[in-house]
């Protein structure tokens, strides 16, 4: 029985792999640390439990957070898009949490009326779920 190489497939797996070392990347690459300009965890955690955040999510950290009816927020940290619709960063999460239907109108979360501060904080507590 021959076995037939095909040299080409060989020589471009090799690029790309090279290619990919070359520039960093990695298909299990972890997502750098985000920084909340101004946002404090503590006062996210508390503000997640003011606006009721827990009654829709499951919250790594937050007491009686367990919510089912939107996604849980387990491993936040390491997420690359938020509502499968934007990149995650920082401020797009602190978009997303201020005004989620301006970012995807229709979805299920509401505009809970959260300012741009409390938006901050929260979004940097989400940035500790890892």
């Amino acid at each position: 029985m021959r076995f037939h190489i095909d040299h080409a497939r060989i020589a471009f797996a090799i690029a790309a792999a090279a290619a990919c070392a070359l520039t960093g990347c990695s298909f299990r690459s972890k997502p750098p640390e985000q920084v909340v300009v101004n946002g404090d965890a503590a006062r996210g955690k508390a503000a997640i439990d003011k606006f009721g955040c827990g009654a829709c999510h499951d919250i790594p950290g937050i007491r009686d957070a367990n919510g089912m009816v939107g996604p849980p927020l387990t491993h936040w940290s390491q997420r690359r898009v938020i509502a499968g619709e934007v990149e995650n960063t920082p401020d797009r999460l602190v978009a997303w949490i201020m005004a989620p239907q301006v970012i995807e109108p229709g979805n299920a979360m509401p505009n809970m009326g959260i300012g741009n501060g409390d938006a901050r904080d929260i979004a940097a507590y989400l940035y500790t779920i890892r």
